[in-house]
C-alpha cells in the first residue's frame, strides 16, 4: 500500500482514481476490521516514541494532512489519530492567517506549531496552502509562490535532520463526492456547522486546484519527506491507508522502551518488604 500511494517522478494526479483502493481488495466491512485491528500497533509505537522523549530522544512525526473540502481530514483525526494516547499529539488547524501571521513568513505561524520530541504532531491543512491558495486565487505573484516550493523544501529537509518524520498526505476526493457530502451537510441539522457556504464558491475552482496540487506534490515530493496520495471517495479506506502510512512511519524510527535509570530488582525487593 505504501508503494501504491507514494507520489514518484511520474505521479500522476489525473490517473489516480479517488474511488480506488489501492494495496487493499477487501469491502467496508473488512477495511473498518483492519482498521480496529490496526489501533493497538499504532498505540504502542506511539506510546514508545513519547517514552523515548521522556528519556532524552529528540525523535518526533509530523503528520501533514491536505485535500479539497470534505475530503475527510477531520475523521482522519478522530478514527486514526484519534486511537493513541492524546497526551502524546499536537493538533493544529491552520485557517486563513491573522493579521500578525501576515507580517510574517508563511513558515512562520507553521514553526510555532511544530510537534516537540516524543510528539505526533498533526497539521489540518498546513503550510501548503500558501501555494495552494496563492495559485488558483492569485493572493500571491507567480514569482512568489514559485520561490515558496524551494522554501518548503528547505524547511521540511531542516526538520528530517532535526528528527523529525515529516509524512504528507494528500486525500483525493472527487468533485462528485464532495458534491454528495455537501448535500449530506445540508440535508442534517446535526451538520449544519461543518458546512461552510465558502465550499461552494472554491468548487468552481475545481480544475484549477487539480493543477495546483499536482504541482505541488511534483515539485515538493522528496526521498526523506514524499507525499502519499491517497483516494479518499471511501473514507473507511482513507482512514485505514493513513493508519497505515503512519504505523509504517513509525516503525522505521526504530523506536526502543527507555532502559530503567534505577535498579530494577532492588526496587522488586523493596516493594516486597513494604
Amino acid at each position: 500500500m505504501r508503494q501504491l500511494l507514494m507520489a514518484g517522478p511520474d505521479f500522476s494526479l489525473a490517473a489516480m482514481d479517488p474511488h480506488s483502493t489501492p494495496g487493499f481488495d477487501g469491502g467496508k466491512k473488512k477495511g473498518k476490521a483492519a482498521l480496529a485491528a490496526g489501533a493497538e500497533r499504532l498505540s504502542s509505537l506511539q506510546e514508545k516514541l513519547f517514552a523515548e522523549s521522556r528519556a532524552g530522544g529528540e525523535a518526533a512525526v509530523l503528520l501533514v494532512l491536505q485535500g479539497m473540502d470534505t475530503s475527510g481530514k477531520g475523521g482522519i483525526v478522530r478514527h486514526v489519530v484519534g486511537s493513541v494516547e492524546p497526551q502524546g499529539v499536537s493538533h493544529h488547524a491552520f485557517k486563513a492567517p491573522t493579521p500578525e501571521e501576515q507580517k510574517h513568513n508563511f513558515l512562520w505561524r507553521i514553526r510555532r506549531e511544530l510537534p516537540a520530541p516524543g510528539m505526533i504532531g498533526v497539521f489540518d491543512r498546513s503550510h501548503y496552502e500558501d501555494v495552494l491558495i496563492h495559485r488558483v486565487r492569485g493572493l500571491s505573484s507567480g514569482q512568489a509562490v514559485e520561490k515558496r516550493y524551494g522554501e518548503i523544501l528547505a524547511f521540511e529537509d531542516g526538520l528530517v535532520s532535526s528528527g523529525t518524520k515529516v509524512l504528507k498526505v494528500m486525500l483525493h476526493i472527487s468533485k462528485d463526492e464532495q458534491e454528495e457530502r455537501l448535500v449530506e451537510r445540508l440535508n442534517r441539522k446535526d451538520k449544519y456547522w461543518k458546512y461552510n457556504p465558502g465550499d461552494v464558491d472554491e468548487r468552481s475552482y475545481w480544475d484549477e486546484y487539480q493543477a495546483a496540487y499536482q504541482i505541488a506534490v511534483q515539485r515538493t515530493s522528496t526521498a526523506d519527506a514524499p507525499w502519499f496520495v491517497v483516494p479518499a471517495d471511501r473514507k473507511w479506506y482513507a482512514r485505514l491507508a493513513v493508519q497505515h502510512l503512519l504505523t509504517a512511519t513509525l516503525e522505521e524510527m526504530d523506536l526502543s522502551w527507555p532502559k530503567a535509570s534505577f535498579d530494577v530488582e532492588a526496587e522488586k525487593k523493596r516493594l516486597q518488604a513494604g
